[in-house]
């Protein structure tokens, strides 16, 4: 080859050589630029992501406060109507007492006839014990009659010596 077609050649290749690395370069720059463009696009993602993270999670917080408050006053109103029944049956339970005490115990005039009466048996029980109420009584026999021990070294009584006299304790 001539020499001349050779550096036609060597230019040729130069220049391409040339053209490729200013190429390159812009490629650079564009891949420098698309990179910070990029970290611009990250930053402005995230700030996106965290307010839209923060407007959930209040959303979140205020529910659960709602939540909360609701659950309290359910317990609240469980509370009284708890406290209502109990004083309810309370209540009824003390109404039914005073009714049955009413009812089984004696009023006041009956409770002073009642010792009026109990005044006069216990003097018939000292007036019976002065006449011999202490007797030894049973039944005997297979007629089953009424048997008093006797003091069998007294003397008979009665027109007939039918009377014995009574053994006492």
């Amino acid at each position: 080859m001539n020499d001349r077609a050779m550096s036609d050649d060597a230019m040729r290749l130069g220049l391409l050589m040339e053209a490729a690395q200013a190429q390159q370069h812009l490629s650079q720059e564009s891949l420098e630029r698309m990179a910070a463009h990029t970290r611009g696009l990250d930053l402005i993602v995230r700030d996106e992501i965290r307010r839209t993270l923060a407007e959930g999670l209040g959303e979140v917080a205020s529910e659960s406060r709602r939540a909360t408050e609701s659950l309290q006053r359910m317990r609240r109103a469980a509370n009284v109507r708890t406290l209502l029944w109990t004083v309810s049956i309370a209540m009824i339970c003390s109404g039914v007492a005073m009714g049955e005490a009413w009812w089984m115990v004696p009023s006041r005039s009956e409770l002073a006839a009642l010792r009026a009466r109990r005044d006069a048996l216990a003097n018939n029980v000292v007036r019976l014990e002065q006449r011999g109420g202490m007797l030894d009584v049973k039944t005997c026999g297979t007629r089953a009659r009424l048997c008093v021990r006797v003091d069998r070294n007294a003397p008979a009584y009665g027109p007939g010596a039918d009377y014995l006299v009574v053994k006492g304790y």
